[in-house]
């Protein structure tokens, strides 16, 4: 499925191999704890966070911006994993040469959802946005450049791939609601966003 730049890849990963990356994430969180953001007007986001890579994605008083440092600890954010980077080569489209140095952890329970916004704190925006999905299927909502612009809803399963890219690099996008128990992968239910993009120059 292919929607002006947005691409969907169902199933791209399967059951064994999303079992494995459910353990690296969760590896990982022992180093980079979930933390929930609360947005530049001080309202707690509805998800949980972290990040891989050498950039995090945060959002505080200060604003949105990305850091080399987890909030919380002050450490730097564990290493994107080979796993992510294998499926940026199979999947991105990337420009050779072009890397992602931040993925996004977005952990979704409950009433969680992430309202329709556009990528746009990134040093080059011509670089796509991949998104894994893990757990509990998403209803994901894509829209246009212009947040008037009409949208369209996609089911987003665990083990799916998508990417934004071309003109959908910059459309709004967001996460309607998720459908709990709609998997038992994830432990204590809920869906795992992975998200890579060049964030640094």
């Amino acid at each position: 499925m292919e929607i002006n730049g947005f691409r969907l890849v169902p199933g791209a990963l399967d059951p064994s191999a999303q079992a494995r990356l459910v353990a690296i994430v969760t590896q990982a969180l022992g180093d980079a704890p979930l933390y929930r953001p609360f947005t530049p007007h001080g309202k707690p986001m509805s998800v949980e966070q972290s990040s891989f890579g050498a950039l995090g994605w945060v959002t505080d008083g200060a604003g949105y911006r990305y850091e080399p440092s987890h909030p919380g600890t002050g450490r730097p954010w564990p290493a994107m994993p080979r796993m992510l980077l294998d499926l940026w080569t199979r999947h991105a489209g990337a420009a050779p040469g072009v890397w992602p140095d931040s993925c996004l952890i977005n952990l979704y329970r409950g009433e969680a959802r992430m309202g329709l916004h556009r990528d746009m704190d990134e040093a080059d925006l011509s670089a796509p946005v991949l998104s894994v999905s893990l757990g509990d299927t998403a209803v994901f909502r894509l829209g246009g450049t212009e947040r008037s612009d009409p949208t369209r809803t996609v089911r987003l399963s665990s083990g799916d791939v998508c990417v934004l890219g071309g003109a959908a690099r910059n459309a709004f996008h967001g996460v309607d609601r998720i459908l709990p128990g709609s998997s038992r992968l994830i432990p204590g239910g809920g869906r795992i966003n992975l998200t890579l993009r060049r964030a640094g120059a």
